[in-house]
């Protein structure tokens, strides 16, 4: 009788130590789904910030570029306007079978 209840008492143990691992791994696996979680939002969250400062840099440069092109757009009209009458020449234009040949002669 005492070792039928012996066996008992430690077939119930088994059952708990068993019961209580399984919710360990649980837990764990619980823990281990968080953290992943936690750290796919984070390097989401950085993945954006650079994101967003690569195309403010690229903005910017782009920016720059476009005004230096305009600068010099300006500065090159205004001297096309102030030489214009300076330089002369002659056009001419000759057309032989299917090719055409331009040349521009300046005298």
């Amino acid at each position: 009788m005492v070792r039928r209840t012996l066996l008992h008492a430690a077939l119930r143990a088994w059952v708990i130590q068993c019961w209580w691992r399984s919710m360990q791994a649980k837990m764990l696996e619980q823990r281990r789904r968080l953290a992943l979680r936690l750290y796919t939002c984070q390097e989401w969250a950085v993945v954006k910030v650079q994101a967003q400062v690569r195309m403010w840099q690229a903005r910017r440069w782009f920016l720059q570029a476009r005004q230096a092109a305009c600068i010099i757009q300006s500065h090159w009209r205004w001297h096309a306007s102030q030489t214009r009458g300076l330089i002369r020449g002659r056009y001419e234009v000759r057309a032989s079978r299917i090719e055409l040949d331009i040349e521009i002669l300046m005298t």
